[in-house]
């Protein structure tokens, strides 16, 4: 993998960063992490979804950045390009 260190979108790549966000079902809290796209609740099993923009979607050099592989992963997960 080729990730370019000066990059500055590539921090939460490299090292994922928390958030905790409330269950909007159950007012749970949820850990979800910068490179997960949506976790279950632990409580309700309701869906939350990641809303924070990865520069994946958006910068055109993202392949060659972080490799087809991770790229190809992440489009997956998010359900296609």
């Amino acid at each position: 993998m080729m990730i370019l260190d000066t990059c500055p979108g590539v921090k939460d790549l490299k090292t994922p960063t928390l958030t905790i966000k409330k269950c909007p079902k159950c007012g749970e809290e949820v850990e979800i992490f910068s490179n997960d796209t949506k976790v279950p609740c632990g409580n309700c099993g309701f869906v939350i979804f990641n809303d924070t923009l990865s520069c994946i979607q958006w910068c055109t050099y993202a392949k060659e950045c972080v490799g087809e592989e991770m790229y190809n992963a992440f489009h997956q997960k998010k359900g296609g390009r």
